[in-house]
């Protein structure tokens, strides 16, 4: 009789767990239809704002100050920050990782917003272009820089694409036990489907969607992890405890263990921004000067929330990892780590949250490069200018050959560990920024810049970067105080590269005076228009 009670007992116990296992597996596939579902829709939606290339690529330039926002923010944070950077880097330097986070949020988000904001949108529409590298062409005269600054564009933005799809792997196999292989599949076909029909419009509004859920997911992630250890202050004093290389408490201390490491990471992220096409891009389409100054709030409120967020749950990981575990698979293992203890439904969340970083950012990325390919690069060679419907079929043909590239890349970077690929993603952000950063921020405020300055600029800031790829390669080896800080790793040369260019290119405008562009004062009159407002917006001197 008591051995019929207990397996029965039993038998219940096992029907009831795979009840509620099955029942949050469905909450879990339900989120994710949800999530897929939206997402294609507003693509359809949008379709009407897209039939032309102006709307296709920048919605045209009517988007208000929290699509714009939004639309930066979810460009500028994806898997690799909330899964690689936020690991790896707080494992590295604690608690004072979230100055990262700052950083991003200030020097990333606020100041190009205020500096390159009402500039950019002004010259943009001024010379009628609607990429970074046809700014390039415009604003110096010249079709040569016009085609390099396309190709450097496609080439190093389809390693930066690739990468966004490993900060899945781990995270998917955690919530679904799903091959990562499935996860890049399903993720490049949904978004090829809305950002094909949509366009630019249809980003920009998923984007304020993404990024709804972004602000509310890491807010309850990070409360969540640290409820684990007792809340922010118990796992304050835990950290404390933690022995490092340098002293003891070093993991809570102002500026970590490492400040000047510190410095270097907070540079590459945030000024990095200012050279990066699918981020200035954003300002080309913004709708008017009011946007701009509500965009700048906005953008930097979310910049803090979600970078300061994940930045500043990185710092806990010691407190959920061991060096061994570390060592034995690698940095990308430490969030996932800290989250595997979560409920099945936040696990959901966390997932979906990642997802919406992760698409967002390469929706604009997929965007950038093929209207780069499209407008600047391809329709040079051409003798006959393409119309406005062939060069639109074209750039939603590139969008999937951009797609299925980048997840090619990804899936046999994971499953191969091909080191190469791995290597090549960590130059990327320091080429474009080194190449760009420089040229196009002269470009907006100095007449003098001269055309032999920004090819400079665009020599310096890719051959620098090839450089450690061969050095992080093995190809080729550097010693001595100088090269070896400079060529420490991808992050060390890639500051080296932006604020190299930065003194450079004034340098040489000034030696080069006869490659100025002939066009240059009928340029800058557009910042002189005339413009008639409301008193609401401004006063008069009368008033």
């Amino acid at each position: 009789m008591v051995k019929t009670i207990i397996s029965r007992v039993r038998g219940y116990t096992i029907e009831n767990n795979f009840v509620i296992m099955y029942s949050i597996m469905i909450i879990k596939l339900g989120l994710l239809i949800l999530f897929f579902a939206v997402f294609i829709f507003v693509g359809i939606k949008c379709r009407a704002v897209s039939n032309d290339v102006n709307g296709y690529v920048l919605g045209g330039r009517t988007v208000g100050p929290w699509l714009t926002a939004f639309a930066y923010g979810t460009s500028y944070f994806s898997a690799v920050i909330f899964v690689g950077y936020a690991g790896q880097f707080g494992w590295n330097f604690g608690v004072a990782s979230t100055w990262i986070g700052l950083g991003n949020a200030f020097i990333g988000s606020l100041m190009p917003w205020a500096i390159l904001g009402r500039r950019t949108r002004v010259m943009t529409q001024h010379l009628n272009s609607k990429t970074m590298p046809d700014f390039f062409g415009q604003r110096y005269e010249s079709k040569t820089l016009k085609v390099v600054a396309s190709a450097i564009t496609f080439l190093f933005l389809i390693p930066y694409t690739a990468s966004l799809f490993n900060g899945l792997s781990r995270l998917f196999r955690m919530a679904f036990n799903v091959d990562y292989s499935v996860c890049v599949i399903v993720m490049a076909i949904l978004t090829a489907i809305y950002v094909i029909v949509g366009g630019y419009m249809a980003t920009a509004v998923n984007d304020f969607i993404q990024g709804i859920i972004m602000l509310i997911g890491i807010v309850a992630v990070i409360l969540a992890v640290l409820s684990k250890n007792g809340g922010f202050m118990q796992s304050l004093a835990l950290m404390s405890e933690i022995e490092s290389p340098v002293l003891k408490g070093a993991y809570t201390s102002f500026f970590g263990p490492q400040p000047f490491y510190l410095l270097i990471v907070v540079l590459l992220t945030s000024l990095g921004t200012w050279g990066l096409p699918q981020m200035v891009g954003k300002f080309y389409a913004i709708k008017n000067e009011r946007s701009i100054k509500i965009g700048t709030v906005i953008s930097t409120f979310f910049a803090i929330v979600v970078a300061g967020g994940c930045y500043f749950l990185g710092g806990f990981g010691r407190l959920f990892n061991t060096p061994e575990q570390v060592a034995a698979n690698g940095f990308d293992s430490v969030v996932p780590t800290m989250l595997s203890g979560l409920g099945d439904v936040l696990i959901a969340v966390v997932l979906i949250l990642v997802l919406s970083a992760s698409m967002s950012t390469l929706s604009s990325l997929v965007l950038t490069s093929s209207s780069t390919l499209t407008l600047d690069f391809i329709n040079s060679f051409k003798k006959e200018k393409s119309s406005d419907k062939h060069n639109l079929l074209i750039l939603r043909a590139f969008v999937a050959v951009f797609i299925i590239i980048s997840a090619v890349i990804a899936i046999v970077q994971a499953k191969s560990k091909v080191t190469f690929i791995a290597q090549l993603m960590g130059v990327s952000w320091g080429a474009l920024s080194g190449a760009f950063l420089a040229p196009f921020f002269f470009g907006l405020y100095w007449k003098k810049t001269s055309k032999a300055a920004v090819a400079t600029s665009f020599t310096l800031g890719c051959v620098l970067m090839l450089i450690q790829l061969s050095i992080s390669m093995g190809f080729v080896h550097v010693s001595g105080p100088v090269l070896g800080l400079i060529f420490k790793n991808s992050l060390y040369s890639g500051v080296f590269s932006m604020l190299s260019s930065l003194i450079i290119v004034p340098i040489v405008s000034l030696c080069t005076a006869k490659t100025r562009p002939a066009g240059v004062e009928k340029m800058f009159d557009c910042y002189n228009t005339t413009v008639t407002v409301h008193t609401t917006n401004a006063l008069s001197e009368e008033d």
